[in-house]
């Protein structure tokens, strides 16, 4: 995959975590970066219900908390814990070699590693690939993140299917020697996702912009827009500015006048961590874009918030959905598409037929895309005002590009209010001659 830089001014100075989030994931010991020592150290994962995997260190050691849950993407290891959406949480690769290309510079989807822990079967004992720059080992020792490898994987992922997703710790070092009850109350310990609020955390801190001409636009941009970074992934503003679409992302404490001050043709929120059910600041914000019928597109988190804007409520899934192979109807053209996923929660809309938004100036919405796994909700349309959603993330990066369309439809959209636009004032000119 060929991929570019994206200018963001907060890349040279990482957001600094808070202190409560820091002692969430990573204990007050000393954390070890070296890499052949931590291989050979022992290491425990404990689930909230008891349940133990014991394995040896990988990355990092030390101890983090989360919430464990699995990943089935056979490719993609490096974009995976890149993406801000697993921040707070401990990922199990299902598939079972990890490592094995490296990790470099252009594969990154954002300023640093967001998952919290990370767990997997056979590691690489060596990258091996043109494009490699450095071990994954490496990466995760030098950004403090602990993991833990030559456990059964699979054994846990069946273990989270018919339990769900829990509560969790990676433990090692110092940090394994306690006894296995002290460490499962460390983990009972820990906060939920339920209730937690993340996406400020992993938001920018100060707005960016995002030029087409920089990823191969020839001419003026087609369009602006503001995109709200709830945790936004590097190659999304950039499938906007391949298609001429000047992009400025704004932080997630962004208000209507700021996203009002960069004038946009259409506005857009990314996807994020966290519960739904605390974003009430996006969705008061979203509600005052919708009243201003500004053409409006979410993604994942964004397809949340757009669910709550409209006036239907949110759930926890019982495991999730997150990797590469995700089949989706979209039921406009009963096509179906392989996506990339990555959300443990969802909306609660009817799935059949047009019906009227709770919220009900907003007029009629449909379920545009569902799951057929498990028939959960994976798009919203609304009908009466310009604004849709996915629950899945269509830049795929890493993943199947069957859902590239999506940018394409944004476009149209913007293209269609901007040309209703010109006409209704073309109209009112005429009637004041």
């Amino acid at each position: 995959m060929e991929s570019k830089d994206v200018t963001d001014p907060n890349a040279v100075s990482e957001k600094t975590v808070s202190e409560e989030t820091v002692a969430e994931t990573v204990s007050e010991e000393a954390v070890t970066a070296n890499p052949a020592a931590a291989a050979s150290t022992p290491a425990v994962l404990v689930l909230e219900d008891g349940r133990i995997f014991r394995g040896t260190s990988y990355g990092a050691t030390g101890s983090a908390l989360g919430e464990a849950v699995f990943a089935t993407g056979m490719t993609g290891y490096q974009e995976t814990i890149t993406d801000p959406s697993y921040a707070r949480q401990l990922v199990v690769q299902t598939a079972p070699h990890i490592g094995n290309t490296g990790v470099n510079t252009d594969d990154a989807e954002s300023r640093r590693i967001w998952v919290a822990g990370y767990i997997v079967r056979d590691a690489a004992r060596r990258p091996s690939n043109w494009r490699s720059e450095r071990s994954l080992d490496d990466e995760l020792a030098e950004q403090g993140i602990v993991g833990i490898q030559g456990v059964d994987t699979r054994a846990i992922t069946r273990h989270l299917r018919e339990h769900k997703t829990m509560r969790a710790g990676i433990f090692s070092g110092d940090a394994a020697r306690a006894t296995d009850k002290e460490l499962t109350d460390a983990v009972l310990a820990s906060a939920p996702m339920e209730g937690s609020r993340l996406a400020e955390e992993v938001s920018v801190d100060a707005a960016y912009t995002v030029e087409p001409k920089d990823f191969g636009w020839d001419g003026e941009p087609r369009f602006s827009i503001a995109a709200i970074d709830l945790g936004i992934k590097r190659m999304t503003p950039v499938r906007f500015a391949e298609r001429g679409v000047r992009v400025h992302v704004l932080p997630a404490t962004a208000t209507l006048a700021d996203v009002q001050a960069v004038n946009p043709d259409g506005f857009f929120m990314s996807n994020g961590p966290g519960d739904p059910a605390t974003a009430d600041n996006q969705v008061a914000l979203l509600r005052s874009v919708l009243d201003e019928k500004i053409p409006y597109f979410g993604i994942c988190f964004g397809n949340q918030i757009l669910g709550r804007a409209l006036g239907f409520g949110t759930y926890k899934l019982r495991y999730g959905h997150r990797g590469l192979n995700q089949p989706v109807m979209d039921r406009r053209t009963g096509k179906v598409e392989i996506t990339s996923q990555n959300h443990g929660f969802a909306v609660d809309a009817p799935l059949n037929g047009a019906t009227q938004a709770p919220e009900e100036r907003y007029g009629r919405v449909e379920v545009s895309h569902v799951s057929l796994n498990d028939d959960v909700v994976e798009g919203l349309a609304c009908l009466d005002i310009p604004a849709f959603s996915v629950q899945y993330h269509p830049e795929a990066a890493a993943g199947p590009h069957d859902a590239a369309y999506l940018f394409d439809r944004f476009i149209e959209l913007m293209a269609d209010a901007a040309s209703a636009k010109e006409t209704s004032t073309d109209s009112k000119t005429e009637d004041k001659k």
